[in-house]
């Protein structure tokens, strides 16, 4: 299926030679607002630690890229699968799992910025769930403006992020949310694990006109994968937190496949590469809007969005390997 054609979208290059007539102030306002940051970055991370292996990965790549990052907080998200009893303990046992890569990191300095986030998902669009960390990213974020935006890198069910917007909506114009999230546009359905975590949730962050830059899952960061050699080879015995992401990542690989040969998804990685740039391909495009079937719905007058469409996988393994290993 043609992404051009089914959703509409422009490349960079495109927009800069010349602007869509159709394209209203508005429109050329937030492009401005989704340009990938220049220089140092603030960023939140919103993180649902404990449902996978690549939640570490990601959190531990984004404090090792501190030459570009600057990371202001950490906040768990719930979740609920056979790791958890509730949404509340999937969220309890993530902020666990970021204070134990704190320490396997040997960050503790960084322990004071992580917070707990919601015991539920959202039960309706216009209410939020309150919690530590939609608090602080409502408080934060006030702090922030549209020329030097908040990055909010979100790699789970978006309910925290959802809720600071619920609970003060004036953010939205001091952030930029990177959710890896949803699946492909060309995707026949989008019941992705975050996504479907909370649709309420999605549904806001897809309508409320928060800037957005997506990155699917199936169909697009699916191909962000590594094997066993490679870990072994890479990570094995170069330090505690080296040796962590390898056993858990090996562990869970034989659980779930049993096959002697294996490659695991690591998709989380991808969102905080975003922000550090040279490592994928992306357009503009109207956002959909999520539907609570399972399917997104294309048409309208849409908010602009920043869609990632493709990885270039062996760049962005081989800076992940460099920088988990030193």
């Amino acid at each position: 299926m043609n992404l051009k054609r089914v959703a509409g979208w422009w490349s960079w290059e495109e927009l800069t030679a010349e602007m869509p007539a159709d394209f209203s102030d508005g429109d050329v306002e937030m492009l401005k607002r989704l340009r990938r940051p220049e220089g140092m970055a603030d960023v939140v991370l919103d993180t649902d630690t404990y449902n996978e292996i690549d939640d570490q990965y990601a959190l531990a790549y984004l404090i090792r890229s501190d030459d570009r990052l600057n990371l202001r907080a950490v906040y768990a998200a719930p979740f609920l699968n056979a790791k958890s009893t509730s949404a509340g303990d999937g969220m309890e046992k993530s902020y666990q799992e970021i204070l134990k890569i704190l320490t396997l990191m040997e960050r503790d300095d960084l322990k004071q910025i992580v917070y707990r986030g919601s015991e539920s998902f959202l039960e309706s669009e216009t209410k939020a769930v309150d919690s530590e960390a939609a608090r602080d990213l409502a408080e934060r974020a006030m702090c922030y403006t549209t020329e030097k935006p908040l990055y909010v890198v979100a790699i789970g069910a978006i309910t925290n992020v959802a809720s600071a917007l619920l609970m003060k909506p004036e953010i939205r114009d001091r952030i930029v949310v990177v959710w890896l999230g949803g699946n492909a546009a060309s995707w026949p359905h989008t019941i992705e694990f975050n996504m479907r975590g909370d649709y309420a949730a999605a549904r806001i962050i897809f309508g409320c006109g928060v800037p957005l830059v997506q990155l699917p899952c199936r169909g697009v960061v699916s191909e962000f994968r590594v094997s066993e050699p490679e870990l072994e080879y890479h990570l094995r015995g170069r330090n505690r937190l080296c040796d962590y992401l390898v056993d858990n990542t090996e562990n869970e690989a034989n659980i779930h496949s049993g096959l002697k040969t294996w490659t695991r998804v690591i998709w989380d990685v991808t969102a905080v590469a975003w922000l550090l740039g040279g490592f994928m391909e992306d357009c503009i495009m109207r956002a959909p809007m999520p539907g609570y079937d399972g399917h997104y719905v294309f048409g309208g007058d849409r908010p602009l969005m920043r869609y990632v469409y493709q990885i270039d996988r062996d760049k962005l393994a081989a800076d992940l390997f460099e920088k988990l290993s030193k």
